[in-house]
């Protein structure tokens, strides 16, 4: 078992926060052991001017060979860490065979979270409302439940985005990942508000069968290389079962359908008397004005590619991505 780990990360408040909670835990489950914290600034990073459509320009494979891990997926090759701290949801489905996914925490909410200056909810958003948003799958969303909308694309990490509520020209809202907004202690749910440079804003945390969440997301994953077994055994102690079990199917769902990080998916799972319960939201992406399909299953919760798998074959081919 190894006595130093170096773990690789963002430079963001909320990726430095993640790989806080990492160290504490592997301090807690390794008694003695040094856990050093390397930052690498990733293609995402370093142009937050981009669209995330603009960073697939001239090679449309960019973007899913992930704009937010490739250069910690660098590193991990070159030695210079040993394991990679990630938001599961940045991940590609597919990885490289030199790469795995060792270990992910506990699971935070799944949910997203409507943010606003105003008191709104989705429902009662005015007609023509400016609601930002970096992720193709809440657009798509919203834009099927609420046509009247108008989306706009938003960068830059979770408190710049939550400033854009605040402010000349402010959005009206805009839509995060609840679990982000509450490691970063900005989210007060039992009050259902913001607390963000002395001022209060509203928060909506979305039901997530009407608002379908990403695949993974509010998991936090640690990559190794596939033939580093030293510090694959270090952080599979952190591992939780029932939250691998559950991203485990939706990320297999995503894989199957041929989707990325930034396809218009969403999927739900849930662990009712050792079954694992699946649903999932699949928009077409060459018919914008297309409703979703939608899809249920369950199986036992030993079986989380079973699942995918038969969620997957049901999709029409029409709507399955790259067809």
């Amino acid at each position: 078992m190894r006595t130093t780990i170096i773990l690789g990360t963002r430079g963001s408040e909320l990726a430095l926060k993640q790989t806080a909670m990492v160290t504490a835990l592997l301090e807690a489950a390794h008694p003695g052991i040094l856990v050093e914290r390397k930052i690498i600034q990733t293609a995402g990073d370093k142009r937050p001017d981009l669209r995330f459509s603009e960073f697939s320009k001239g090679d449309t494979a960019i973007l899913d060979k992930g704009i937010f891990i490739k250069e910690l997926e660098i590193a991990l090759e070159k030695g210079e860490i040993h394991a990679g701290v990630h938001s599961l949801k940045d991940v590609p489905s597919a990885l490289e065979p030199q790469f795995s996914i060792a270990s992910v925490l506990e699971r935070a909410p799944v949910e997203d979270v409507l943010i606003s200056a105003q008191p709104f909810t989705l429902d009662t958003l005015p007609k023509g409302a400016r609601i930002g948003t970096s992720s193709v799958r809440r657009a798509r969303q919203l834009q099927w439940l609420r046509p009247d909308l108008n989306i706009v694309e938003l960068r830059g990490n979770v408190p710049t985005r939550i400033r854009k509520c605040l402010g000349d020209n402010a959005l009206d809202a805009i839509l995060l990942a609840a679990a982000g907004v509450l490691r970063l202690d900005l989210l007060k749910l039992a009050t259902s508000t913001i607390e963000i440079d002395g001022q209060t804003l509203h928060a909506q945390v979305l039901d997530p069968v009407k608002f379908m969440p990403a695949a993974g997301q509010g998991a936090i994953a640690i990559e190794v290389r596939s033939g580093d077994l030293e510090s694959r055994a270090c952080v599979r102690a952190l591992n939780h079962d029932t939250t691998e079990a559950r991203v485990i199917a939706e990320r297999e769902f995503l894989r199957l359908l041929g989707a990325g990080c930034q396809t218009p998916v969403g999927a739900h799972t849930t662990i009712e008397n050792s079954n694992l319960h699946m649903s999932v939201r699949v928009f077409s992406e060459s018919d914008l004005q297309a409703a979703p399909q939608e899809l249920q299953a369950a199986v036992p919760v030993d079986q989380p590619l079973e699942l995918a798998k038969q969620l997957a074959n049901k999709v029409t081919k029409s709507v399955v991505v790259g067809h």
